[in-house]
């Protein structure tokens, strides 16, 4: 048996971990978030209130149920509030990470930490595990800094970097692109999207598999965890209002510069992702595949 604890576990990526963990008999976890559990399976793991930063709740739990393995999902990730609200966005992208670094060091305890493309400048994607990061963002510099903590610890880790997670679950906190497009193209509203900004977006239940695997593995290192798929922000789109037979007419391609928004984003990332396919048996969904996976979910929510 491996005991897991989650953080996070109320958002898109916890309840994903949540759920493929349930499917797997030789998982124990221990979902940790925010407030009351969101999810809509209450049975077959434990669930706890947890806020990362509140250090002596964080050692109590610790201390409880002498986890295998932490999966540090909670993060601050919207790009232009942690440009605004820095102090916010450095506790919970970098401080939550020092806490657990140290937790983890004491008691030898496994961390697998995510983290994001956004560490890099977008100038010479897809990139390795191993190329040089130049983050243009608050929020870029702080997952980067959160790496460094890792990397200069003497805990077990592992950091999975990922790109635009997308999928649905029971109780949305926040939406996504794909729902986001879908949403306002079957309501017949004109969308601007950017159409000089290229990513990989990545299927929840491919991260959380990833999550699992690393922990299975005992995996050590920097694995990129994305979706397979490049594509520009705007043929993500399109490949969405084709998805579900929208009318594409109603997408209006701009720049990126003509947003304005507080903070700058990568060109161009993207992510080689043999290391993790090799090392851990990563196998991620085509973007049509995710999207046909999401279909039969949405489904069964209505």
């Amino acid at each position: 048996m491996k005991k897991i604890i989650v953080t996070g576990s109320n958002g898109l990526l916890g309840q994903k971990v949540t759920e493929l963990s349930l499917q797997d008999p030789e998982i124990e976890l221990i979902a940790t978030s925010i407030g009351p559990n969101r999810h809509n399976l209450k049975d077959g793991y434990t669930y706890e209130e947890l806020d990362v930063l509140d250090w002596d709740r964080l050692n109590e739990l610790v201390d409880i149920y002498q986890p295998d393995s932490i999966i540090h999902t909670a993060a601050m990730t919207n790009v232009d509030a942690c440009e605004a609200e820095r102090a916010q966005c450095y506790a919970l992208n970098v401080q939550s990470v020092k806490n657990l670094v140290d937790i983890c060091e004491k008691r030898d305890i496994q961390l697998i930490h995510l983290s994001t493309d956004f560490i890099f400048d977008g100038e010479d994607g897809p990139y390795t595990e191993d190329a040089e990061p130049n983050p243009l963002s608050y929020y870029g510099e702080t997952k980067l800094e959160s790496e460094l903590v890792l990397k200069n610890s003497s805990c077990r880790w592992a950091i999975l970097r990922t790109i635009i997670v997308y999928g649905i679950v029971n109780d949305m906190s926040r939406s996504n692109i794909i729902l986001w497009a879908k949403g306002a193209l079957e309501k017949g509203e004109p969308i601007h999207v950017v159409n000089d900004q290229w990513r990989m977006p990545t299927l929840a239940e491919d991260l959380a598999a990833c999550c699992l695997l690393a922990v299975k593995k005992n995996a050590s290192g920097v694995f990129n965890a994305s979706g397979k798929d490049l594509m520009s922000i705007l043929e993500i789109v399109e490949r969405v209002a084709d998805h579900y037979g929208l009318n594409k007419s109603l997408i209006k391609p701009i720049s990126a510069e003509s947003l304005n928004q507080a903070a700058k984003r990568p060109k161009k990332t993207g992510f080689i992702l043999d290391k993790a396919i090799v090392e851990l048996g990563y196998l991620p969904h085509s973007f049509e595949e995710g999207m046909a996976l999401m279909d039969k979910q949405l489904k069964s929510l209505s």
